[in-house]
């Protein structure tokens, strides 16, 4: 496979020392022809964990050719997107016939997703810093929350042209101010929500041949 890691970023997740094998699963290097990283913050020139790393800029056409990629991978990215409609169409374009697009993204319907949206961006690193204290600066961008709800992507990937199989999952709590008494009651919270409020998207989509 040729893989495109679409907000591929810094390659943060090479730097998780709690789960070993959570890490040699998102390593796809040697395990694939060849992955492309590409983002539109130059510390994608940082990543250690791509083959070849490129610069993309808002509002333009992504830089590669027609049926490029077998498979296009994207962690916690779709929510940082503002010109959604435009990134599917290229996402179409550029994925093979039987390609496959999968993604994880923040669920815009669940409850921390609907508090954040209320909060201004340029709020946003302050705030972190006090919600997820571990959490590195650098790593901290603007949301925009237009491509991450499960019928967003209904509509901007149709099934006409892609099989769906989509699907909501409750991952641990992230934003609990470090403080054990408040994971536990937001782990209670989560496990009586009803599945479309679940606090994460899995979004795997296969382009029709």
């Amino acid at each position: 496979m040729v893989v495109l890691d679409f907000g591929a970023g810094r390659g943060s997740w090479k730097e998780d020392y709690s789960c070993p094998y959570r890490k040699s699963l998102h390593d796809l290097q040697g395990k694939v022809k060849k992955i492309v990283g590409c983002d539109i913050d130059e510390a994608i020139y940082d990543n250690p964990t791509v083959d070849e790393k490129v610069v993309i800029k808002i509002g333009e056409k992504l830089p590669f050719d027609d049926n490029s990629f077998d498979l296009i991978i994207s962690d916690f990215t779709f929510e940082h997107i503002e010109n959604e409609n435009e990134i599917a169409q290229e996402f179409t374009r550029i994925l093979k016939a039987g390609g496959w697009i999968c993604a994880r993204t923040p669920n815009k319907y669940n409850y921390v997703y609907i508090l954040i949206q209320l909060i201004r961006n340029s709020w946003h690193e302050q705030i972190l810093k006090y919600v997820q204290p571990l959490r590195n600066e650098i790593d901290v961008f603007p949301t925009m929350y237009r491509m991450n709800s499960a019928r967003k992507i209904d509509i901007l990937f149709p099934d006409d042209k892609y099989e769906n199989y989509t699907y909501y999952f409750n991952s641990e709590p992230a934003y609990f101010f470090n403080n054990s008494f408040l994971f536990f009651i937001m782990k209670i919270i989560d496990s009586f929500l009803p599945f479309y409020l679940k606090n994460n998207l899995f979004i795997f989509l296969k382009k029709e041949i």
